[in-house]
């Protein structure tokens, strides 16, 4: 790594964690221990930096992504805290696309938590690498090493913990850093005191987890390894650069410490940021392509320039572009191409993101995440480049929407301003999806569940001021095939003057999964389709085959249960035959797509809707009536375990089911219930004729 280069000082990371799990105060704690606020912002008093809009803070939960920038020893951060509801797990995908690493954020009673796994999940395929900070030590029941046994077990990279807790529950007061074999700790207002030695109390019990410490990262590093056997330990400048390696690598997890709340263990864990996360310098070259070709761009100032967009807001000064800038430099004014768009733009202010508020740059370069002022029609996810040197780098990828619900103005006169805020939200948010049924001519809203839809719609009330009237929330259904057919003809012949149409083709459809098993791993997720052929002989060219399958992918769009997607099918295109002068792609395109039509007719189907996997926490006295609730709603109790004196139930639930659940659930405990969602997929539904046609 170059260290007099100006990116090995940058670092951009991410906040992930389950909602409730502390990732807005541990940002509060790191703009405050940092000396970019002075003032600590507190979540239930609704005076956080990040969380500035008011639904956030009228909620206390994140619901947009918000970008700030800070320095510590030397190095600038530009952070982003993400929100920890499954309902906007779209934000968190957006930022990952364009962050080098990322803090993971755990309660240190519940360890890892439904969406824990989730966003864990979805920087995995990133290939973001991670620390970990266990929260809330200062909370009754708070277990260090449960969490990091529950990273182990759910997450399954090696967690490597580097600290030893001082104190428990209420009397957490510090940490001793395994590293350094030192002991750093707070006060009750959470002011750092000066580092001092182990105590005799804890040092054995140090020295033992050093000693775990070394032997775990050993195994795991050949280097360290080596190291190890030759001398039976490791120094702490080879477990550092192991550890920044593993690190790196993905093999380990670093786990640190802490209780953001009181303010205790933020500068250790901005310290471990700066040791273990990479820089610009440190990740591959960013790829893209152009002309079909794969092309790579350095993280260098001077090459020609890359950014992606990943967030678009329109705010009362304009509408914000954020952008990640990969190589290159950008400066005020310079005209730049949206290849996505494929038009020039002009950049007109370049500004360094503080959450809702900016500070005035001349330019950004390789490394930056900014905000620019002046594209006019840049959207999440696309690519900007030098005029002179187009590439197109891999956009982030949009969850398909699961709930919808029809809305429409209250006053007729309002219909045009509605219209233009819904296209609004939907250019800012991509996974808001604006129709108009054809059959109804409503307007339909859809989105990734019931709060984001709530948010949306209260969106456009308070930004806007318009009435608007919303209808019952309705899921997006799937149909998938449970008996399939063999040997199925279809033969498209079409003769009307000129040069005819023939297409003859053998199809063979079966179920993917298993229809019956209730699974929602059973092949029903987005995009369960398989397609083969078995001709033999020539009978149907292989550009003709391309063509069937091109036609089969047309014939999925509509089932013949309800107008409804299918999923979850294999299609085997088995024989057929051609014309030496009317057989054409055409007619092979529309042979696939009117045969497999027919087919799915001739088929026995199921229709599927789409479930979530809930976790519900409730006071022991009230499991029995949670139990018969999700009974009533169609759930299937999948495990139940007792944390921390409350019961956790997990059960797949319709997502059909869970409109109005959150109500029920407090009115069933007193308030003191609580759930948690993710969608996992699609399941059979009861019967067809429980759902309307669309």
């Amino acid at each position: 790594m170059r260290t007099t280069d100006p990116l090995a000082v940058v670092r951009n990371l991410g906040i992930l964690a389950h909602v409730d799990a502390g990732k807005t105060t541990v940002t509060e704690r790191i703009l405050y221990a940092t000396g970019t606020t002075h003032k600590r912002g507190e979540v239930h008093d609704g005076t956080t930096v990040t969380d500035f809009d008011p639904q956030e803070r009228d909620r206390g939960i994140t619901i947009f992504s918000a970008a700030v920038s800070c320095s510590w020893s030397g190095h600038r951060i530009n952070l982003i805290d993400t929100p920890g509801h499954v309902d906007f797990a779209d934000e968190v995908e957006r930022s990952l696309r364009v962050l080098d690493g990322a803090v993971a954020v755990f309660d240190a009673v519940a360890g890892v938590e439904p969406q824990s796994e989730s966003v864990w999940r979805q920087a995995d395929r990133h290939g973001v690498p991670r620390l970990a900070f266990v929260n809330k030590m200062d909370r009754a029941g708070a277990d260090l090493d449960a969490a990091v046994a529950s990273i182990r077990e759910r997450l399954h990279p090696a967690p490597l913990a580097v600290q030893l807790p001082v104190g428990a529950e209420d009397a957490f007061t510090g940490v001793v850093d395994l590293l350094g074999m030192r002991t750093l700790t707070w006060s009750d207002d959470g002011e750092t005191r000066e580092p001092a030695p182990v105590p005799d109390a804890l040092r054995e019990e140090a020295l033992r987890r050093r000693r775990l410490l070394e032997e775990a990262v050993a195994e795991l590093h050949p280097a360290a390894l080596e190291e190890f056997c030759d001398t039976g330990a490791l120094r702490t400048g080879t477990l550092a650069a192991a550890l920044r390696e593993l690190t790196a690598r993905g093999e380990a997890v670093v786990v640190l410490c802490g209780s953001a709340y009181r303010n205790r263990g933020i500068e250790p864990l901005l310290d471990a940021v700066l040791a273990y996360l990479p820089s610009p310098l440190d990740v591959p070259p960013v790829r893209g392509t152009h002309d079909g070709a794969e092309q790579e761009r350095l993280a260098d100032p001077a090459a020609p320039l890359a950014a992606l967009a990943f967030k678009v807001t329109a705010t009362a000064t304009g509408r914000l572009t954020y952008l990640r800038v990969y190589s290159g430099t950008i400066e005020q004014g310079d005209t730049v191409r949206d290849v996505t768009a494929g038009r020039a733009e002009r950049v007109g202010r370049i500004l360094r993101v503080h959450a809702d508020r900016h500070t005035r740059l001349d330019r950004a370069v390789a490394g930056d995440i900014v905000a620019v002022v002046g594209l006019k029609t840049a959207r999440a996810g696309a690519t900007l480049c030098a005029p002179d040197a187009p590439l197109v780098l891999e956009p982030p990828g949009t969850a398909e929407p699961v709930v919808s619900v029809a809305v429409e103005a209250q006053r007729g006169t309002d219909t045009g301003r509605l219209a233009s805020a819904l296209a609004r939200l939907a250019e800012e948010d991509p996974s808001l999806v604006v129709r108009t049924d054809a059959e109804t001519g409503q307007t339909v809203l859809s989105g990734m569940g019931e709060l984001h839809l709530e948010v949306a719609v209260e969106r456009i009330r308070r930004e806007h001021g318009l009435g608007v009237a919303v209808g019952r929330p309705r899921v997006s259904h799937r149909e998938t095939v449970g008996r399939g057919v063999s040997g199925f003809v279809y033969r498209h012949v079409k003769q009307d003057g000129g040069a005819g149409q023939f297409a003859h083709v053998v199809l063979d459809v079966e179920p993917l999964g298993d229809a019956d098993s209730g699974s929602a791993e059973s092949g029903f997720a987005e995009g369960g389709f398989e397609f083969r052929s078995t001709v033999v002989g020539g009978r149907v060219p292989q550009e003709y085959v391309r063509a069937v399958e091109a036609g089969c992918r047309d014939a999925l769009a509509e089932g013949p249960l309800g107008g409804h997607p299918v999923t979850g099918l294999r299609v085997t295109l088995t024989d057929g035959s051609t014309h030496v002068k009317d057989s054409s792609d055409t007619a092979f395109r529309t042979a696939g797509r009117l045969g497999l039509r027919d087919a799915l007719r001739a088929c026995a189907m199921v229709l599927l809707e789409p479930v979530a996997e809930v976790t519900v926490t409730v006071p022991q006295d009230a499991v029995g009536s949670v139990l018969g609730d999700l009974a009533a709603r169609r759930g299937r109790v999948s495990g139940s375990a007792t944390r921390a004196g409350a019961a956790v139930v997990t059960a797949t639930v319709p997502l059909a089911e869970l409109f109005g659940y959150a109500t029920r659930l407090r009115s069933r405990t007193q308030g003191r219930g609580t759930f948690t969602s993710r969608p996992t997929g699609y399941a059979p539904a009861p019967a067809p004729a429980s759902v309307p046609a669309r």
